[in-house]
């Protein structure tokens, strides 16, 4: 794994015995079912928005269960691959709430290099069985990367969408941070508010208002 300002802490969740317990049952998992991300991209989210500049948490759930999607970020898939249901329902809001063009791909790097931690609440998944790896430990050690972003003295928006991702405000500290909540963006959900609730403007304004650089959303055509 790249070297960052995560790598202290992962190094101490790596030891803790709930971790040595899950990292047995993925290892095993790996060895004899078709598991996704691919096992270098698992930690994909840590190596690519390091913890000094995060701006923006997003939290999704579970990887993507189709060969060639996940890489270890929530809602963003490699290049290449055709855009999921969900992240297009994003692109849609995106484009009513800042003006986006509605971009050819998927692959979200360019906010993850702003400060946009594309966190998923569980990091691995057995092909075509969603939540096949919920209840192994992965919230355990996603709750404690949360609660560590959240002692940060650097004000920081949180983008709960779904009841999963709400579940987590609780643990946010919002005379510090600012918390945007919604229905998660799935096209069984989007129309129940999840469209129109413009994010992504509120969360620019709150980082400019605190002398914050904002993120450019906007997804460019590969």
């Amino acid at each position: 794994m790249k070297q960052n300002h995560w790598t202290p802490w992962l190094k101490n969740e790596f030891a803790e015995p709930y971790f040595q317990k899950l990292a047995a049952f993925v290892h095993e998992e790996y060895e004899h079912k078709k598991i996704f991300p691919p096992k270098v991209q698992v930690f994909s989210a840590f190596e690519n928005t390091d913890l000094p500049d995060i701006k923006v948490v997003i939290l999704g759930q579970d990887p993507y269960i189709r060969e060639g999607q996940a890489h270890g970020m929530c809602f963003s898939v490699n290049p290449g691959v055709e855009i999921p249901p969900s992240l297009q329902n994003i692109y849609r809001e995106l484009k009513s709430d800042v003006g986006c063009y509605l971009p050819n791909n998927g692959y979200l790097m360019p906010w993850a290099r702003q400060g946009v931690f594309l966190l998923n609440t569980i990091l691995t998944v057995e092909e075509g069985k969603s939540h096949a790896h919920a209840g192994k430990g992965w919230e355990t050690f996603t709750d404690r990367a949360i609660m560590k972003v959240n002692e940060r003295e650097e004000p920081t928006v949180f983008l709960l969408w779904g009841r999963n991702a709400r579940d987590k405000a609780k643990m946010i500290d919002r005379s510090r941070h600012l918390v945007l909540e919604a229905p998660h963006p799935s096209p069984l959900s989007a129309y129940n508010g999840f469209f129109g609730c413009r994010h992504f403007s509120q969360a620019n304004a709150f980082l400019q208002e605190k002398g914050i650089k904002p993120i450019d959303w906007q997804i460019r055509n590969i």
